[in-house]
């Protein structure tokens, strides 16, 4: 794959190593909503994206309108992972639509959403969550999607045609062939993604290079997060992390919790900071990008 060309068009080299350090999932909860606001003050966080259907995001949406310039899109939501903590579509309650699992509200799994959805009902919900949070005060720099689940097959064309309606940048990847095929691409699915590849670089929509990020499990050192920075490829790396506070209502959603507070802790460390500074890696939000987007294309 050629370098991205949105690197000469912010300005950078070729293989200059780029970041967007983005906060999933805000508005999943309170705790997700203030830990967002402390990061926005300490300033390493780039980005994030906030989930429309989920019982905080009217928070996430007072925040916006208070901080204009805060860096939020849109995290289309069409899953809720939790066993107690439930939430569902904002569009439609009808079953027949196969958003609902029986309880009513999403489906766990990226696999039974894919399976069960109408895709002309995705597309619904897509618009609805987008409007919603425009209409409530988000100024969305992007799009992207919770637990992948618009990458699936039969949702592409609706997350794609969601961005370039709205002229929003969209976490999509520019992998080639032999990174697709990594993933578990067979040779149809290669051919159809490079060719929507090229066809979304031809209308000007910046794409990224590479997903990197905190885990959800296990120990989060310092060291762990440097490794990760100091691995980061040439081009841009959308950064995942999943921040939050600890209080009671996150520790009885997320059996995870350990781990999002250890993000929040992490992305307020003035050590990080200094490291990732050092390293040379150039830190951006999706704002840029959706900034270059809309220059282009008028």
């Amino acid at each position: 794959m050629q370098p991205n060309p949105v690197l000469r068009k912010l300005g950078l080299r070729d293989d200059d190593r780029v970041a967007i350090i983005h906060a999933d999932d805000v508005g999943m909860c309170q705790a997700s909503v203030s830990a967002f606001a402390d990061l926005v003050d300490f300033g390493l966080v780039s980005s994030a994206a906030t989930m429309v259907p989920c019982g905080w995001f009217s928070a996430l949406a007072g925040y916006c309108r208070q901080h204009p310039s805060a860096d939020v899109g849109v995290h289309l939501t069409i899953t809720c992972e939790w066993d107690t903590y439930r939430w569902g579509p904002i569009s439609t309650r009808d079953p027949q639509s196969g958003l609902m699992d029986d309880e009513g509200f999403f489906y766990r799994s990226s696999n039974d959403a894919a399976a069960h959805g109408d895709p002309a009902a995705v597309a619904v919900e897509v618009k609805a969550q987008i409007a919603r949070a425009l209409a409530s005060g988000v100024d969305a720099t992007h799009i992207d999607t919770h637990m992948g689940t618009m990458t699936y097959p039969p949702f592409i064309p609706h997350y794609i045609q969601a961005a370039l309606e709205h002229r929003l940048p969209i976490m999509f990847f520019r992998w080639g062939e032999e990174q697709l095929r990594e993933r578990g691409y067979d040779a149809e699915r290669v051919a159809q993604a490079l060719r929507l590849i090229e066809t979304l670089e031809a209308q000007n929509m910046p794409l990224i290079d590479h997903i990197a990020g905190m885990p959800l499990d296990g120990e989060k050192p310092l060291e762990l997060a440097q490794q990760t920075f100091a691995a980061l490829e040439p081009g841009i790396t959308h950064f995942i992390l999943h921040p939050s506070h600890d209080t009671p209502e996150l520790r009885a959603i997320a059996p995870d919790w350990q781990a999002r507070v250890a993000d929040f802790e992490l992305f307020t460390s003035e050590k990080l900071r200094q490291f990732i500074q050092d390293a040379g890696i150039h830190v951006i939000g999706y704002r840029a990008l959706r900034d270059l987007l809309r220059s282009e294309n008028h």
